[in-house]
């Protein structure tokens, strides 16, 4: 909440989609902001309707909301459990309106390492394990959720390759507000505004090399 009251002091008035959320934050967002819409992975709701629980069934990598329909998108502790996640961000793209970003935590377990793939789907829908199966806690899976990566910090070049969003690295370490842990990353993909699109319709990297570059030295000298 932090960082997106930071980025977004107006977020009461936009249009925010969570994926995922089981938060306190996200029962925030919910009661505060009038255009948030909550989704959750849930195979057995059709793709698109509404679950009498309040949520939406929506694959993140496969989403039918129509482009443009967000000023915001977050995801809290999803990424390491999809199997696909160049798909996911590049659909998060899709739905974000231009200038929108999407705020995304995940555990960065590998630093400055280069991340590393747990598990893969093969074609016929099963499960590959390339490390131990580890799980953590799922609201919607009593058997909890499969991490599928073991991500680095390369994680917001993977993005941006994957979007074109333009990612830059916050952390946040205040013990004033309590707030101290292993992984206190936060990540913030943008979408650029028409402006920052060069001729030949690829985003202007360079405002992003700057930002990302200041980004990992906070993150890497722990300023």
């Amino acid at each position: 909440m932090r960082v997106l009251a930071e980025l977004a002091p107006d977020w009461r008035n936009l249009a925010i989609h969570e994926s995922s959320g089981c938060s306190v934050s996200s029962n925030r967002l919910r009661a505060q902001c009038p255009g948030y819409v909550a989704t959750q992975y849930d195979p057995a709701t059709p793709w698109g309707t509404q679950h009498p629980h309040g949520y939406r069934s929506e694959d993140l990598e496969a989403q039918t909301f129509a482009d443009a329909s967000f000023d915001i998108v977050v995801t809290q502790d999803v990424f390491e459990h999809l199997f696909a996640p160049d798909r996911a961000i590049a659909e998060i793209a899709r739905t974000l309106k231009p200038g929108g970003f999407h705020i995304c935590t995940v555990p960065i377990v590998k630093k400055a390492a280069p991340s590393v793939r747990r598990a893969k789907r093969r074609r016929d829908g099963s499960i590959e394990h390339l490390a131990e199966p580890e799980y953590h806690g799922n609201p919607m899976d009593p058997d909890g959720a499969l991490v599928t990566v073991d991500w680095g910090y390369d994680i917001a070049d993977y993005l941006d390759r994957a979007s074109g969003l333009s990612t830059t690295i916050h952390t946040i370490d205040d013990l004033s507000q309590g707030i101290r842990a292993a992984y206190i990353e936060v990540l913030v993909s943008t979408k650029a505004l028409p402006s920052q699109v060069t001729p030949d319709g690829a985003p202007d990297r360079r405002p992003w090399l700057l930002r990302v570059g200041r980004g990992l030295r906070q993150v890497l000298s722990g300023a």
